[in-house]
């Protein structure tokens, strides 16, 4: 009998957990063409339903009626795991996200080398994707997003290094706990043993946009250089995936910088909104989809950088700086307790 309780259980959380995945995804790209839109002075979707709230509806609905063509030349096995490889690891992070004390599909012991084992898959979807379109286009661009994640995902492991440090768990639960209370006992602050928690989480902050291909650093996807990038030649729901998983990731990145430095589920002022608690899963959605709209707004303000001022950018100040923080942070916790 527990067993198939358990059973349904997983079902029904992996059911909630693909349509929030999906609808994010969704929602989102309107969110993106409304903000881009009142950006440039302009209005963005709103012929389908009141507002455009049903573009993103009507857009799912024609890429699913497309007819999926498959290049002649290209590699087939590959060109077809390519996208499913960018969707299905960002829904299996999903279970181990807590999105308050108690809602979580699996709370792991080791949950965040979980998340960090399946995010490094989307760069093998990427490079998998541009080699076996056999496009000059997507090769460069997929030789490109192999760099970047090598080079960003260096200082994005060191820094959250310093963060299980100073909390002492590699368990998300665990790191929200260690952080209950007001703002000011975040992880974002110098609180804890984390010797530069503001510069650690700009810093972070700037990992995740590179990690997720956002601009000012989408060099994968330069539309002016490399068309359409690693997925120039997908049509139909091979170019729907790789958007949904896309979309996907920057939720997670977005809940992942929420659980390590913003205290997850806990208000930033208990005690001046009590009528809205002191931690829920509210404060939780509203401090991700927060910062989610702070990306949308770096998207259409800041012009995409150069390939080597990426790199650089990562190589020569944010690995030094992030592996002199992790060193200071250990030398608090080892000899101030």
């Amino acid at each position: 009998m527990d067993l198939g309780i358990n059973v349904i259980e997983m079902l029904l959380y992996l059911v909630a957990i693909i349509g929030f995945a999906a609808i994010n995804a969704a929602y989102l790209v309107w969110v993106e063409r409304k903000g881009a839109g009142h950006i440039q002075r302009r209005t963005g979707p709103k012929e389908v339903g009141p507002y455009g709230l049903l573009q993103p509806l009507a857009d799912g609905a024609k890429l699913m009626s497309k007819q999926l063509i498959i290049p002649a030349g290209v590699d087939k096995p590959l060109f077809m795991v390519a996208p499913l490889l960018a969707m299905v690891p960002a829904v299996m992070i999903f279970v181990t996200i807590p999105f308050s004390e108690n809602l979580v599909a699996r709370d792991i012991n080791i949950g965040l080398l979980v998340i960090f084992a399946f995010a490094s898959v989307n760069v093998l979807s990427l490079l998998m994707g541009g080699w076996a379109s056999r496009n000059k286009y997507a090769v460069i661009s997929a030789a490109r997003a192999v760099s970047q994640n090598v080079a960003y995902e260096i200082p994005l492991l060191v820094m959250t290094i310093t963060i299980v440090l100073v909390s002492g768990s590699l368990n998300l639960r665990e790191i929200v706990f260690s952080q209950a209370g007001a703002f000011w006992h975040w992880n974002w602050l110098p609180t804890n043993g984390n010797f530069l928690g503001p510069i650690t989480f700009i810093m972070f902050f700037i990992c995740y946009l590179a990690e997720t291909n956002r601009a000012p650093f989408d060099l994968g996807e330069a539309e002016s250089e490399l068309i359409a990038g690693f997925h120039t030649e997908y049509g139909s729901m091979g170019f729907g995936l790789f958007f949904m998983g896309e979309y996907a990731n920057i939720v997670i990145g977005s809940a992942l910088i929420v659980i390590l430095f913003l205290g997850g589920w806990y208000s930033p002022f208990p005690e001046v909104v009590p009528f809205l608690g002191s931690a829920g899963v509210w404060w939780f959605l509203l401090k991700m989809y927060l910062l989610i709209w702070l990306v949308v707004l770096i998207r259409w303000t800041f012009p995409r950088v150069t390939l080597w001022s990426l790199l650089n950018l990562s190589w020569k100040i944010l690995i030094p700086f992030s592996l002199f923080n992790l060193l200071a942070s250990a030398g608090l916790v080892k000899f101030l307790g």
